[in-house]
């Protein structure tokens, strides 16, 4: 079963990064005081698979916080794929839908050569999901894919 194991925003473009113990999703604008969810309300949050960044990660030859990647949610035992588009992920009380791959950014490469590339296969950079249910979560919450009907 997948646990929420890091939950991250940040303010600005660019701007530091925030760690949180819990905070409260919405509809409207993702995770609270986060610059991402509010600039567009179709990808409001990032999901990212710790096993698919430690893999880029080792094939760039340098391990990163999970935050460098200014993702929103770290989940552990899960990882993204293209047939996921359209799928609902349950996490705690908040409803998510995947809505298309999270493309890795140049920011990657100033990171370390190579991470980049090393983030393009198989989704390594995250899922992009829209808000369907708004609620709080909190890290240790389980995490459930959820099948199409």
């Amino acid at each position: 079963m997948a646990k929420l194991i890091g939950i991250a925003t940040h303010q600005a473009s660019k701007g530091p990064i925030q760690t949180h113990e819990r905070i409260h999703v919405s509809v409207e604008s993702g995770l609270e005081n986060d610059y991402q969810g509010a600039k567009n309300p179709i990808k409001q949050v990032t999901l990212l698979s710790l096993k698919s960044w430690q893999a880029a990660c080792e094939e760039a030859g340098k391990t990163l916080p999970w935050t460098e990647r200014r993702a929103n949610l770290l989940v552990d035992e899960m990882d993204f794929d293209a047939s996921m588009i359209g799928m609902q992920v349950q996490v705690g009380q908040v409803l998510l839908e995947i809505v298309c791959e999270t493309d890795p950014c140049s920011r990657m490469e100033a990171l370390q050569p190579g991470l980049k590339q090393a983030m393009m296969p198989d989704w390594r950079g995250g899922a992009r999901c829209k808000v369907l249910r708004a609620g709080d979560i909190q890290l240790g919450d389980q995490v459930h894919l959820l099948k199409r009907v």
